[in-house]
């Protein structure tokens, strides 16, 4: 049985080399958009989600907010949650957070097939 994968990102492109990325992987058998932390929100309430890639700079609802948001709400805070960014400064933050993994951008293939691998 395949994991559900919500990949959260403003950026298109990122979304589309990310969905690239995660076809390629047996594992993943279907995988949710979200354009901010607020849409993010709405599919994670009305869809069974395995893993969660995140953004951090979006608008309406970034990913810290989403963070927050996320680990207090009790039915989803065991979601694992892998920020992506090119801002290392936000690392030791998003990790005191809650945030499973910081993967820095541009994502690499290998790098998010490991973390897969070592979550499911």
């Amino acid at each position: 049985m395949g994991i559900n994968v919500l990949v959260v990102d403003d950026d298109f492109i990122n979304r589309k080399l990310l969905l690239t990325m995660l076809k390629k992987n047996d594992i993943v058998e279907n995988i949710v958009e979200a354009e901010n932390g607020q849409d993010a929100l709405k599919k994670i309430e009305s869809q069974k989600i395995d893993l969660i890639l995140l953004d951090i700079i979006m608008p309406i609802m970034d990913g810290i907010e989403f963070l927050k948001t996320i680990k207090e709400n009790r039915v989803h805070s065991n979601i694992p949650i892998a920020i992506l960014s090119t801002d290392d400064s936000k690392k030791t933050e998003t990790l005191n957070l809650g945030a499973d993994a910081f993967l820095t951008k541009p994502i690499r293939e290998a790098e998010l097939r490991n973390l897969i691998d070592i979550w499911f």
